[in-house]
């Protein structure tokens, strides 16, 4: 991991709207994209099915809580 990535405090959020049959499908593709996108560790804040498609929330985990956060010892140039 580098550059900008680095300096964030816990996780990314993405707000996007996914076309899908319904919120269970939606929920799937959502997970999916955030592994696609490279995060191991996701979850769905919001998601709600309208019309042709979901808008969805999720949150793409890069520290957890006790994890060695690079940003701490990070030195400014």
């Amino acid at each position: 991991m580098s550059g900008a990535l680095e300096r964030v405090m816990d996780a990314v959020d993405i707000e996007t709207f996914l076309v899908c049959d319904d919120e269970e499908e939606g929920k799937r593709l959502s997970l999916q994209l955030m592994n696609e996108l490279g995060f191991k560790d996701a979850s769905i804040v919001f998601i709600q099915h309208q019309g042709p498609g979901a808008r969805v929330r999720i949150r793409g985990y890069i520290y957890k809580p006790g994890d060695s956060y690079a940003w701490l010892f990070k030195k400014d140039n």
